[in-house]
């Protein structure tokens, strides 16, 4: 529209008539801004200074490209250099794309930008995704308003003040406030060598970002309003592309991670920890066995009777009867009112073939089914367990759990 715009524009600048003796030409076509049209161009010229703000850790000049009569702006482009560079981002790349609303009466409106970005030390691939820029027209250039929002992923650092904590081993952010750092980067601190125990530990780095709100939280993942508002935590690539050695982090739901107790914050925070070490999102495992094998991982030394790590499975197998099957694909879906039964389902599986096997024979089962090996053929070579017979054992499992006393 912005070209076709232009067109128009040079064609009524060129336009001549006569009438009789007295030539008439047209008058110049009105201001871009005033007639509600992005300007690309100028677009582009501010979010290279803003890339520019970034690379050089210059604060003031970032906050210098939002609108004069912003003062809400200006901290908020501020406080994307300071994440920048308190997260020790490298490669990062703003591109104007498109515009994708339109401009309102104040010179306002949103483009898509899309972002790259790679978080040094931590991630093994850039991050690329689009963004929704707001932006308005002044005299001369175009300002800087926000990051986020118009149905597009918003990236923590650009869309909040972030505290950061980072060891060797876990790099945590957090929008919110210091005490709760604290709490989150104790909980990813002590992750590490709970996974560390069962997979190889150079494989063992962490991110965990962690949004002010359930509501953020969906905006991060590009998902519903409300898609994640019952889960504490989830894996997930960062920018959304599910590609083998892309950069997955933690990110935490707050609402619902403060309110589980110390012990039932830290297995969530074990569990997914061992997604983001395996890189369980491209895992072509069955998905019992990627969800069991994390649960496995986080509650193996954990001191608590199965009737409470196993509690809800045994209240659905009193209240349904023993399942019939290993829990398929469908009982995982987050809207499901038997998740948490499920995914306890899925770690006694896993528990079983453990005790059957041997705890390598059940790391050996998930790497190579994730891997795409075939799980009744991978099984019976590493556990000599058929998927008929474990699917048996663990049935007699959540028998003997469900008819006992208590």
């Amino acid at each position: 529209m912005a070209g076709l715009s232009l067109c128009v524009l040079v064609l009524a600048g060129l336009a001549v008539w006569r009438v009789a003796d007295s030539p008439y030409v047209a008058p110049a076509g009105p201001d871009p801004a005033a007639a509600g049209e992005a300007e690309p161009g100028l677009a582009s010229a501010a979010l290279q200074r803003l890339q520019q703000a970034i690379a050089s850790g210059d604060a003031a000049a970032a906050a210098a490209l939002a609108p004069g009569d912003d003062a809400a702006a200006a901290e908020r482009l501020r406080a994307v250099v300071d994440n920048a560079d308190a997260l020790r981002l490298t490669g990062v790349t703003l591109r104007y794309v498109e515009q994708a609303s339109a401009v309102d009466a104040a010179g306002t409106w949103s483009a898509a930008v899309e972002v790259t970005w790679r978080l040094r030390g931590f991630d093994p691939a850039p991050a690329r995704t689009e963004v929704a820029f707001t932006l308005r027209a002044e005299p001369d250039r175009v300002a800087l308003v926000s990051a986020g929002g118009g149905g597009l992923r918003t990236p923590l650092w650009l869309a909040e003040p972030l505290r950061v904590a980072r060891t060797p081993d876990t790099l945590v952010m957090v929008a919110g406030d210091a005490a709760e750092l604290r709490e989150y980067a104790a909980l990813a601190r002590r992750a590490v060598p709970v996974v560390a125990r069962v997979v190889p530990a150079d494989r063992t780095r962490l991110v965990v970002e962690v949004p002010a709100s359930a509501d953020q939280l969906d905006a991060l993942l590009d998902v519903p309003a409300g898609t994640y508002a019952g889960v504490a935590a989830v894996t997930a690539p960062v920018d959304g592309r599910d590609e083998p050695g892309g950069p997955l982090h933690v990110f935490v739901n707050p609402e619902e991670m403060s309110g589980l107790r110390p012990t039932g914050a830290q297995v969530v925070m074990s569990h997914e920890a061992t997604h983001a070490v395996t890189d369980a999102p491209t895992s072509r495992a069955p998905l019992w066995l990627v969800e069991g094998f994390a649960d496995y991982v986080a509650l193996r030394d954990v001191d608590l009777p199965l009737a409470t790590t196993a509690a809800q499975a045994i209240a659905r197998v009193r209240r349904e009867g023993v399942p019939a099957a290993l829990p398929g694909t469908d009982d995982f879906d987050v809207a499901q009112t038997h998740l948490g039964a499920t995914y306890e389902s899925a770690w006694l599986a896993c528990r079983v073939v453990a005790e059957r096997a041997g705890q390598q024979a059940l790391v050996r089962l998930y790497e190579a089914t994730s891997r795409g090996e075939d799980l009744g053929t991978t099984l019976r070579r590493v556990s000599g367990l058929s998927v008929e017979s474990l699917t048996q054992d663990w049935r007699r499992e959540l028998r003997a759990l469900a008819d006992a006393p208590g």
